[in-house]
């Protein structure tokens, strides 16, 4: 049996599974389900409008990172539906790709609320990825590590295109979702944390929820791929892989100083170029090469930001779990 390449692979045929992994991660999803809907933001408003409440260092931090996420989850989305749901045609890891699919869709749909909510220019946010260099750049580099996958013509056959897949799977999810993501998500929780922009924060923490299970299904996919096709990961290629991950840091950095230049109440700049270090060496780790940062994690509270288990007062607040999945990482 194998995940790529097997003819003898029913896609309809679901029972038995081969890979429950797969299943667990569609499971977890469907446990963290959730609708931007669900969560008022009408102090996130009272709060917008207010010059004395959020400063213009704050502002644009906010702008910023609505411009990035506004364009990236359909860049994610685009990659699942047209490229790599193609190629990997195991059911259950296709069941999941559907759900992870279902997910872009709402996080597409919860900037859209906030974009609406808060009354702002669609126009300025959703053409941010052309008109702020640190967003085109991550974009950028992103799309031109993914393009194998959107060649037509390409299957991922032999050794060399094995590869390229891998290499693009990793493009997708260990640095798009796993590494250009996460400042941002710092950023906007540790707004939360000053109790400035709480609904965005909430959204950002279940967006936050799902990334983990995206990141945790592409580790597993990797890992599995290369499991199965072990004369793909020569230390030459694993070279290649460590550098563009520390060229993916970089643009993140670029971008945190960009999007945050003065930081935030306690926390400047630098710090949240940390946390993206010590975020890489978390995904080095997770697809079995070494660490190359060996940061402390310098904001801890972002695993208790989204704690599947935590409780609310369900007088004093809507009640935000239905289900709880205690194995997950969240960064």
């Amino acid at each position: 049996m194998a995940i790529i390449n097997n003819s003898s692979t029913d896609p309809n045929k679901i029972l038995p599974m081969t890979y429950l992994w797969a299943r667990q991660h569609y499971k977890d999803g469907v446990a963290n389900n959730w609708t931007p809907e669900e969560v008022s933001m009408q102090k996130d408003v009272e709060q917008w409008k207010s010059h004395n409440v959020i400063n213009d260092s704050e502002r644009r931090m906010i702008l910023w990172n609505l411009g990035f996420f506004s364009t990236a989850e359909s860049l994610t989305a685009n990659n699942i539906v047209l490229a790599v749901y193609r190629h990997i045609t195991n059911p259950e890891c296709r069941q999941y790709l559907l759900r992870q699919a279902y997910e872009e869709a709402i996080h597409t749909d919860t900037f859209i609320y906030c974009c609406d909510t808060l009354g702002l220019d669609p126009e300025e946010i959703y053409t941010m990825y052309n008109t702020v260099p640190s967003i085109k750049e991550k974009d950028d580099f992103v799309v031109e590590l993914t393009k194998s996958i959107f060649d037509p013509t390409f299957e991922p056959n032999g050794i060399d295109n094995i590869r390229k897949f891998i290499h693009d799977l990793i493009g997708y999810y260990i640095i798009m979702e796993g590494i250009f993501f996460y400042a941002g998500f710092a950023m906007i929780l540790a707004l939360k944390r000053q109790n400035k922009m709480v609904g965005i924060g909430e959204q950002f923490e279940y967006i936050m929820r799902d990334e983990s299970l995206h990141l945790a299904f592409g580790c597993d996919l990797i890992n599995t791929i290369k499991k199965e096709n072990p004369e793909i990961w020569t230390q030459e290629f694993q070279d290649e892989i460590i550098a563009l991950i520390k060229r993916s840091v970089e643009l993140e950095k670029k971008y945190a100083h960009d999007a945050c230049p003065q930081g935030l109440l306690g926390i400047n700049a630098e710090q949240f170029c940390d946390y993206v270090e010590y975020i890489a060496d978390r995904r080095l780790l997770r697809i079995d090469l070494q660490m190359v940062y060996k940061k402390e994690n310098p904001f801890p509270w972002m695993s208790q930001s989204t704690d599947l288990s935590k409780e609310k007062n369900f007088f004093e607040t809507r009640v935000t779990e239905y289900q709880t999945s205690g194995n997950l990482e969240w960064d």
